[in-house]
């Protein structure tokens, strides 16, 4: 991981106003990095970074990638920059308590930022001891397991 991080951050609708709070929060830090958001709440954290900032000073610069809607095929695009090492952490507050239409994609997420070893929070807490912990701003390699054994096994037809 470089010093400039890619974040990605994704919160179902009963949990968007949570991680705009904790995005204003955190802004002084968050602006220094790059984020990825699923759509909707890409577009909330956008407005609300915006109004922390002060947009006559012409250092400050917002990067926000928006992606499609959850539902739509954001989860999947956000899995997508995972395999191909363009996302470095994952904020990402599900709602334990309701269920959702687009649960097998949100899953799919799961396991793939599993499979290539990206810190997730997936509550308030943990993303405060990511964003606060030493190894946040440093260059960082995370250790990815080797799968030569899976994609060299022999597949009888």
């Amino acid at each position: 991981m470089k010093q400039r991080k890619a974040i990605a951050m994704v919160a179902h609708d009963n949990r968007k106003k949570d991680i705009v709070e904790w995005a204003e929060f955190n802004y002084k830090i968050l602006i220094e990095h790059d984020l990825i958001c699923t759509g909707t709440t890409g577009n909330l954290i956008e407005a609300a970074l915006k109004n922390k900032l002060d947009y006559r000073d012409d250092e400050i610069q917002l990067n926000i990638t928006k992606l499609k809607s959850g539902p739509l095929g954001g989860d999947q695009q956000m899995g997508s920059l995972i395999c191909e090492g363009r996302i470095d952490y994952i904020i990402f507050l599900w709602d334990p308590m309701e269920p959702q239409p687009h649960d097998v994609d949100v899953k799919a997420l799961l396991r793939i930022a599993a499979v290539y070893n990206i810190p997730m929070a997936t509550n308030r807490s943990t993303a405060d001891f990511i964003i606060s912990s030493p190894l946040f701003n440093s260059n960082y390699r995370p250790i990815v397991k080797g799968f030569s054994e899976y994609l060299n096994r022999v597949v009888d037809l």
